[in-house]
């Protein structure tokens, strides 16, 4: 199964929860994934939080063109029960 961000939601600082396609849900922080040129606007949170799932790309992605692969993702997400 391809793995697509379905679902996601500011939850503070660094820190989305996410859903994916195979009902997994869980949140990752990713205060420390913000390296490079193209995620230092990202460390304002007043940018960071304005994230939204593009529905081509199956992930999150900023107006700025920064994004993560959903399968780093969802190998880094600490799930919820």
């Amino acid at each position: 199964m391809i793995i697509h961000v379905k679902e996601a939601k500011y939850i503070g600082d660094y820190v989305i929860w996410l859903r994916f396609n195979d009902g997994a849900i869980g949140e990752i922080d990713l205060k420390e994934e913000l390296d490079g040129e193209i995620f230092e606007p990202l460390k304002n949170f007043n940018q960071f939080k304005l994230f939204k799932v593009d529905p081509d790309l199956n992930t999150i992605v900023w107006e700025n063109g920064a994004d993560f692969a959903p399968e780093f993702l969802y190998k880094k997400m600490k799930v919820l029960a």
